[in-house]
């Protein structure tokens, strides 16, 4: 159960304690030394409390928040989201050996075609002040036998409703590669029984990894837009570790001209 601190005996004990202490610390150069001693060991007990207590508050607060709903979109946006593999914690958190078409989360799946999987995937806690996104996501890829890897994002209903030829999907990733490797990004539109798809090269040399989908170059009907989706496509991944630390899909209507 959790340690509430908001009642008035418990701000009353905490003073009286930082009294004592406080009293003791002015008093320390004039009492005997046994006694000095005996306040030593106490003092010595209360601050591995205390300092076992500070870290872990450091720590955690140093942590981007878990649930963190901010996304850095451009005005005029009508729709952002950050996937919930980035946004709070899945289970089970990972894999090894990691089948085609295996869910992480119910937002992501990673597609291959390898004989035998020497892949791992895993969702790691983000730790670095720079981090909006509290999660990140983790890939190591050792002997590689197949010919595509992918991961599968799917936009969630809010995504998909009104989307319009007008409208430019925006993607933004905070990419780490232990190898330096070729991605792309690729929209997928699910109208009836057709699928119209957009491809971009990830520009993974440039400070901000982003891609813009101008949906006016498609032909899907857009009163029959029933699914879409991301895939990210890794070009030679073997024997690399790649980390997602962030993903943002956001949309917007372009500019009337």
């Amino acid at each position: 159960m959790a340690y509430k601190i908001d009642n008035l005996l418990d701000r009353v004990a905490h003073r009286a304690a930082l009294r004592r202490w406080r009293r003791i610390a002015d008093e320390a150069a004039r009492v005997d030394l046994s006694e000095l001693r005996a306040l030593r060991q106490r003092a010595r007990h209360l601050r591995r409390h205390l300092e076992r207590m500070i870290h872990v508050a450091e720590n955690r607060l140093a942590l981007p928040m878990i649930g963190n709903a901010a996304v850095a979109t451009p005005i005029g946006s009508d729709w952002s989201h950050r996937p919930e593999l980035w946004n709070g914690p899945v289970f089970p958190a990972g894999y090894a050996g990691v089948a085609s078409k295996q869910r992480l989360g119910n937002e992501t799946t990673l597609h291959h075609d390898c004989t035998v999987s020497e892949l791992t995937l895993r969702q790691i806690r983000n730790t670095r002040p720079e981090d909006l996104a509290p999660y990140g996501l983790r890939m190591d890829v050792f002997r590689f036998d197949g010919s595509f890897l992918s991961l599968v994002i799917d936009l969630p209903r809010e995504g998909v409703e009104g989307l319009r030829k007008k409208h430019l999907v925006r993607l933004e990733t905070i990419v780490e590669l232990e190898q330096p490797i070729e991605m792309f990004a690729r929209l997928n539109v699910k109208h009836g029984p057709n699928t119209d798809q957009i491809v971009r090269e990830l520009p993974l040399h440039e400070p901000q990894v982003m891609v813009e989908f101008d949906l006016s170059y498609s032909n899907f009907n857009e009163k029959r837009v029933e699914h879409a989706w991301i895939d990210l496509i890794f070009e030679g991944p073997q024997m690399n570790q790649m980390i997602l630390r962030d993903l943002t899909l956001s949309r917007r209507p372009r500019a009337e001209i």
